[in-house]
């Protein structure tokens, strides 16, 4: 603590030093949340896809150098729009201004408010300053410290209750601290590296357990455009090459209300990695060269992985290790998670050749990842996870391509392990009319294929044992009306987990927009979702288990208003029911949120109020917090839910977020479970964050 108090300190002196921060601009980031997923779903990975997209707010795509992936990345145009804008390009030069946009065919006012704030008109020339003058003169130049807390205590921080285990008490105190530094400057570098201490971790320097301060560290520097060399990453890094079944890092949502452009992933190349999560990424050095229309890239990692390592005696009396289980929480709060910290090594080696075509209409890949762990990795057997990976090494191949003909944009790839198992996706998405956009999407995941970094489209949290067919629509029959609608078949060729045998289910969903006017918006929307699961709580299959259908219906209608250029409202409302064994269940929430700015401030206020009857109604609800920082709580029983978010803006150097949040149940004495319970039906949460522009 103070560490971060002779920081603050510090920054605070240096104050008048500093130069103006260069902002981009003014972007409703819960607005363009609750657009991208208006009925939040424990299957996605919130927290990556919210640090992708800050991450592209923070660096604008110039709009004279930016390339048809980048403006797919976003999901936020229709294929005809990003033709659309490279035709204009090629034909009339660069733009002299954003506002261009709004002469270009099948772009309307709703598209150009949502997308100006991703792209910029900056285009990166080559400077006679050295990289260390540009580097230290940079604009975008800033330090984020964060504090979090929950107040009220945990059983894990209990250590005088002699009922626990010893190994299971948290080592250290209850707050959560984060220190992020970042300079960038989009397509010439980035160099930026983070803290982390999670809640109960304790703040030690200790190499046998691989703690240096803070139990996560990251660090990148990234370098653009050095001669041929296209890209060059150091320290930690992805990979988006393809459709996601070999290197799927980048933004990716799958399915939500945005039903046409959000199932075409996007080849984005070597990616500095920015996240605070502590899996997902490779440790060392990635190399992109460019040689005309052709592109290579090698990667090179090697990381330690949190695991759960057994011994065992052969014949000889020695004691081989094997890795049991990898831990993906990144939590070292205990002795007996200490224990699973760095426990296993895995080096990765990768490569991507791609070719595009000059007119920017095609383009193809292959793609290669070979991962070898320091141990095998020996799982417990079980029914459902006979076809998981097993062993020491793993190799995975594919090849992709990407073509747009006229208003289609064809896609796929496909992908072998050394299992010998195969994935494939297949779709398009293209525009029949003017107010018509239309996806198709095939998928087919063998249950023994094996890709460790995959995150293809699929309904399950990996691509593996699963078939499937995806068809959205989009209709647009006037600029203030939108319908959006998808639907989804798949089927499960093996067990899984709490389903004793093959399975099939579907999804669908239906919205209604509808916004008169830029200061109103009315939203209606229906999703449904049919399931297998065991009828009882058994996750291991037995000859007698009993498998029925769980029927998940949600809806929502939301109102959004901007009663003034300083006071706006939205109000929602949520609902489920769930059918499973012959049971029917329900649950609900109410949501009424204000905020106000003016000059320096902005106040952001929720009540909610929220009744569900079991575990399975429970409702996601995204949450407005700090800059950089995300909630997205699950909330299950009956209770209240309020929590007043400030910004100020101290200086034009400086602001400062604080956020307290409080959750009251009323039909519970004991909120959470294990070593995570809180007696008492009241949670209390506080965020204090300052964010300081260096230059």
């Amino acid at each position: 603590m103070k560490v971060i108090f002779y920081l603050c300190s510090f920054l605070l002196l240096a104050l008048p030093t500093f130069a103006q921060e260069n902002r981009p601009p003014t972007l409703d980031i819960l607005q363009l949340m609750e657009r991208l997923f208006p009925i939040q779903d424990e299957n996605l990975d919130y927290e990556a896809l919210y640090e992708l997209l800050l991450e592209l707010y923070q660096n604008p795509l110039e709009i004279n150098r930016v390339t048809a992936d980048e403006l797919q990345a976003t999901y936020l145009l229709s294929t005809p729009q990003i033709q659309a804008l490279l035709e204009h390009r090629r034909t009339w030069g660069d733009f002299l201004s954003l506002y261009e946009l709004q002469t270009l065919p099948n772009w309307d006012s709703t598209t150009l408010v949502t997308i100006l704030p991703f792209l910029s008109l900056e285009t990166y020339a080559t400077s006679s300053k050295t990289f260390f003058e540009r580097l230290r003169s940079e604009e975008n130049n800033y330090l984020v410290l964060r504090h979090q807390r929950t107040w009220e205590l945990r059983k894990g921080y209990s250590k005088n209750d002699s009922t626990l285990n010893p190994t299971s008490w948290y080592l250290g105190d209850p707050n959560d601290l984060f220190l992020r530094y970042r300079v960038q400057h989009a397509k010439d570098f980035s160099l930026g590296l983070i803290l982390e201490k999670d809640p109960g971790e304790v703040l030690a320097w200790d190499t046998k357990t691989s703690r240096y301060g803070f139990n996560f560290a990251s660090f990148h520097f990234t370098r653009y455009g050095m001669g041929r060399w296209k890209t060059i990453s150091l320290g930690d890094f992805q990979a988006s090459f393809g459709q996601g079944l070999v290197f799927g890092a980048g933004f990716s949502l799958g399915k939500g209300a945005e039903t046409v452009p959000t199932v075409r992933r996007s080849s984005l190349g070597l990616l500095p990695y920015t996240a605070s999560i502590e899996t997902g990424f490779f440790r060392g050095i990635g190399l992109t060269r460019q040689m005309g229309r052709w592109q290579s890239s090698l990667l090179i990692s090697s990381i330690g992985k949190d695991g759960r390592v057994s011994e065992s005696n052969d014949s000889l009396g020695t004691a081989p290790q094997t890795l049991t289980s990898l831990s993906q929480t990144g939590l070292h709060r205990s002795l007996s998670e200490l224990s699973t910290k760095n426990q296993v090594r895995e080096t990765n080696l990768g490569s991507n050749l791609q070719y595009s075509a000059q007119s920017g209409r095609w383009s193809a890949g292959l793609n290669f990842l070979h991962t070898q762990f320091s141990i095998p990795w020996i799982r417990n057997a079980t029914s459902y996870n006979a076809f998981d990976f097993s062993g020491q090494t793993n190799q995975v191949g594919s090849l992709y391509a990407n073509l747009t003909w006229k208003n289609f944009a064809l896609f796929g790839e496909s992908a072998r392990s050394r299992s010998q198992g195969q994935g494939t996706v297949l779709g398009l998405v293209s525009s029949l009319s003017r107010t018509v956009d239309f996806s198709l999407l095939w998928r087919s995941y063998d249950r023994h294929f094996h890709s460790l970094y995959a995150t293809a489209f699929a309904e399950s949290t990996r691509p593996s044992n699963e078939r499937g067919v995806y068809l959205g629509f989009q209709v647009k029959p006037s600029s203030t009306l939108k319908f959006n609608a998808y639907v989804d078949f798949f089927t499960f060729p093996w067990l899984k987990f709490r389903v004793a045998t093959p399975s099939n289910g579907q999804e669908w969903l239906v919205c209604w927009s509808y916004q008169p006017q830029k200061t109103r918006q009315v939203t209606l929307q229906f999703k449904q979702e049919r399931k297998m699961r065991n009828l009882t709580d058994e996750v291991e299959s037995t000859p007698t288990q009993q498998v029925g259908t769980i029927l998940k219906s949600q809806a929502q209608a939301s109102l959004e208003l901007d009663i003034s250029p300083e006071l706006s409202s939205r109000s929602r409302v949520l609902w489920n029911q769930v059918t499973f064994d012959q049971k029917k269940t329900q649950g609900w929430m109410l949501i009424q949120e204000c905020s106000f700015a003016r000059a320096n401030w902005k106040l952001t206020a929720r009540m909610a109020l929220f009744d569900t009857e079991t575990f399975d109604n429970r409702i996601y609800a995204y949450e407005q917090n700090a800059v950089g920082t995300f909630a997205i709580p699950a909330f299950s029983g009956r209770g209240s839910r309020q929590y007043l978010l400030a910004q100020y803006r101290i200086h034009s150097r400086l602001t400062a977020y604080f956020r307290i949040a409080k959750t009251i149940y009323s039909d519970r004495e004991l909120i959470s479970s294990g070593m995570q319970a809180i007696s008492g039906p009241k949670q209390t949460d506080t965020v204090l964050l300052l964010r300081y522009a260096l230059h």
